[in-house]
């Protein structure tokens, strides 16, 4: 027997006829196998990746959530700031009005005392004699200035009415007050511990009524003589019972004896009143003296001055004077 070529394949032999659709089936079968196999595959990475992706969404969606939770916090925290500001804006405004306040009124202030400087520089330089012999003083602290008279500078022993020298006394010390609406004049009156003797004490039968008199009668000056805005005066009486020394002896007791002017800036609604009234009067005054200033240099010249004329009224005849 000849060898056999181990590198020849065998002739082809034929195969049957149930063997080839067996085949195909087989094939066919292993086809949609390895198919379904590539399809769970995929499905199971489907499926993971939308697992995936929903977690994804579900996270995105909480940080969304969160950053609007964000949002909305900063937005209110804005909203307080912006409260916050405007309200501190409000303290600002008014602190800086506060601010002006008290400027405006530390400058009237200052000029309140630089007035009563003025009026009291004024009354010393008007009452050189008196203020020498101690029958008047004056004492200014900050707004207010207190001009004291001993009794006898205006009245005479056991009297209420304003003596002669009194009444020079006062009208020298009106001058000064004179257009100075701006003060309130406050008439004291005050007097020793001593019980009223004599003819007083059946007019006046205590300390009270002596110098509520006293007083009423400087103010009645003042006002009717002296012409000073009755509006801008007012008379008080002390009595006894603010003394300024001892009662115990007989100089404690005339420095008791006295009347205080108290001059202190007037309230708004007295100053409203008593501003045309002095601005009126002064124009009065400034007037007279062009006419004084007038007559006199005609007297210089030799010449009379000529009568105001009067424009003759409706029936032709000159009006009256």
């Amino acid at each position: 027997m000849p060898d056999e070529n181990p590198f020849i394949l065998p002739p082809f032999a034929p195969r049957n006829r149930l063997q080839t659709p067996l085949t195909v089936v087989a094939v066919l079968l292993g086809m949609a196998l390895t198919g379904g196999f590539w399809m769970f595959l995929a499905r199971g990475k489907a499926n993971s990746a939308a697992r995936i992706a929903a977690q994804d969404l579900k996270a995105s969606q909480a940080r969304t959530a969160a950053l609007q939770g964000e949002k909305e916090q900063l937005e209110t925290d804005k909203a307080q700031l912006e409260a916050e500001k405007a309200q501190l804006e409000t303290v600002k405004s008014e602190l800086e009005s506060v601010k002006r306040e008290l400027a405006k009124s530390a400058q009237a202030k200052e000029e309140e005392i630089a007035e009563l400087k003025g009026i009291s520089d004024k009354i010393q330089d008007k009452m050189k004699d008196e203020i020498a012999h101690g029958d008047i003083h004056l004492e200014q602290a900050g707004s207010r200035l207190r001009v004291v008279f001993a009794d006898k500078a205006l009245f005479d022993p056991g009297e209420v009415q304003v003596c002669k020298r009194g009444e020079g006394v006062l009208t020298r010390v009106a001058e000064v007050l004179a257009g100075t609406p701006d003060q309130q004049i406050q008439v004291a009156g005050h007097t020793d511990r001593a019980p009223i003797n004599g003819k007083l004490a059946a007019q006046y039968p205590t300390n009270w009524e002596l110098s509520v008199a006293r007083a009423t009668n400087v103010v009645r000056y003042l006002a009717e003589k002296a012409k000073l805005p009755a509006q801008q005066l007012i008379a008080s009486g002390q009595g006894e019972y603010q003394p300024i020394a001892s009662n115990k002896s007989a100089a404690g007791r005339a420095r008791n004896r006295r009347i205080e002017i108290l001059l202190t800036p007037a309230p708004p609604t007295t100053k409203s009143k008593l501003k045309p009234a002095v601005a009126g009067k002064t124009a009065r005054k400034g007037t007279a003296k062009k006419a004084d200033k007038k007559t006199d240099r005609a007297k210089k010249s030799g010449t009379k001055p000529q009568a105001k004329k009067h424009a003759p009224d409706k029936g032709g005849k000159p009006a009256a004077k």
